[in-house]
């Protein structure tokens, strides 16, 4: 049900605003997507800053479309190194909870879960995910010729829609790009599901909502 990203097969590269999105036809996807008030500009630009200057002290420039290639071709202590720097830096941030975080009421959780479950078995597989404050974490796996971006900007489009309703607000909600990683491995997937199981220990039961296979 949960296809791994094949490198042998067709994939294609898609130049985002800020980051590279990788597209392969019916595989599996780690998606995040976060408010628009998540992590303030000034910290956002510090972290670009950061990994760009890093990348580029190791020859890679983020400019190209394929560097994320480049980086898997480093020694795996500056792969770790990387990772541990940058990724998990950009998800300790999520987790700090800021911004106003109106994702705690689960009138607003809901909205967005069932945005999400509303094609699950037509368009796409769902595997695990969780609502929390100010992001969204899920793992997906796409059916068909079911494009990543444009099922992303379906499901921030009608969310958004309804939750300003209910807020009585208009203007943008979720933050225009989203991050995603295609799944390359049994254990990376697992590695996925438990993180995105464990991600809302720190809250109270009701200020998320998760959802697991």
């Amino acid at each position: 049900m949960f296809n791994l990203f094949n490198p042998n097969s067709d994939f294609q590269i898609i130049a985002g605003s800020n980051l590279p999105h990788w597209f392969q036809p019916q595989a599996t996807y780690f998606i995040t997507f976060r408010t628009e008030d998540s992590l303030p500009t000034h910290l956002a630009r510090r972290w670009h800053a950061e990994r760009s200057a890093w990348l580029a002290r190791h020859g890679i420039t983020t400019s190209t479309p394929g560097w994320k290639d480049k980086l898997a071709t480093l020694p795996e202590r500056f792969r770790k190194q990387f990772h541990e720097t940058f990724s998990q830096r950009y998800m300790e941030n999520l987790d700090k909870g800021l911004g106003a975080c109106v994702l705690r009421n689960p009138e607003l959780s809901k909205i967005v879960a069932d945005s999400l479950l509303y094609f699950n078995g037509d368009r796409y597989h769902i595997g695990d995910f969780v609502v929390m404050p100010n992001h969204v974490h899920l793992l997906i796996c796409f059916l068909g010729n079911t494009e990543l971006l444009k099922q992303c900007r379906s499901w921030k489009r009608f969310s958004a829609g309804k939750i300003n309703k209910v807020l009585g607000k208009t203007g943008r909600f979720w933050q225009e790009e989203s991050f995603d990683h295609l799944v390359r491995s049994p254990e990376q997937f697992y590695a996925i599901q438990q993180y995105i199981r464990k991600n809302p220990s720190h809250l109270q039961k009701g200020e998320y909502f998760l959802y697991q296979i």
